[in-house]
């Protein structure tokens, strides 16, 4: 575990597995896994963000823990993208102050997946005050590339006194709620369209 956080990428690597009933070659990319309200999360940033410190709280408070640092990406014989851990770091986490511990020993096997769907990406990033965002949330960044599809993804900036784990669960809830066609953002325009309506009516009475 160690090692991989000394050796973060950018990127991601591809290699073969040709003894594995995958269709297509293996992803590796530097992040964590984890299953929030159904959600396959894919949680990428900057070393030293807080992405392994934000799973433990998100494991604490009953979600699925799938991976560390490391995730193994491949697609299932219907295309799917799911995501799993190195055996060799199956159920480990490194958490700075505390090194490396053991998930399912701590929090028991019902805490763990082997393998779960990716649905959505958050990325953290540390907030600066150049920083871009969309503070109504009208739309969603760019979807991320990952093996050859694209996946749904939200930025969420990191700043001292922001629970990071909270807005994790949030963003899976946004997520679900996007995909049930449901947006809060259009729903304040729409209000807000119906009073500036209203009282355009009432004026040119």
């Amino acid at each position: 575990m160690a090692a991989g956080k000394s050796k973060k990428t950018a990127g991601h690597r591809e290699k073969s597995s040709p003894n594995s009933p995958e269709v297509s070659p293996q992803v590796v990319i530097s992040a964590g896994l984890m299953k929030i309200f159904g959600v396959g999360t894919l949680i990428i940033g900057d070393s030293g963000v807080g992405k392994s410190e934000s799973s433990l709280e998100l494991i604490a408070r009953g979600h699925k823990f799938v991976s560390d640092d490391v995730v193994e990406i491949f697609r299932d014989e219907k295309g799917q993208l799911h995501g799993r851990s190195p055996r060799l770091t199956r159920n480990f986490m490194e958490i700075r102050g505390l090194g490396i511990i053991n998930i399912r020993e701590i929090f028991g096997a019902g805490a763990i997946l082997e393998e779960t769907p990716v649905d959505l990406v958050i990325r953290l990033k540390k907030w600066s005050k150049k920083m871009e965002i969309d503070r109504l949330g009208l739309k969603f960044p760019e979807d991320f590339q990952l093996a050859g599809m694209r996946i749904p993804q939200l930025h969420i900036p990191v700043a001292p006194g922001r629970n990071i784990a909270t807005l994790i669960e949030v963003a899976c809830r946004v997520f679900v709620l996007r995909k049930k066609g449901y947006e809060a953002a259009q729903d304040i325009v729409r209000r807000l369209e119906k009073k500036l309506a209203r009282k355009n009516e009432r004026s040119s009475l």
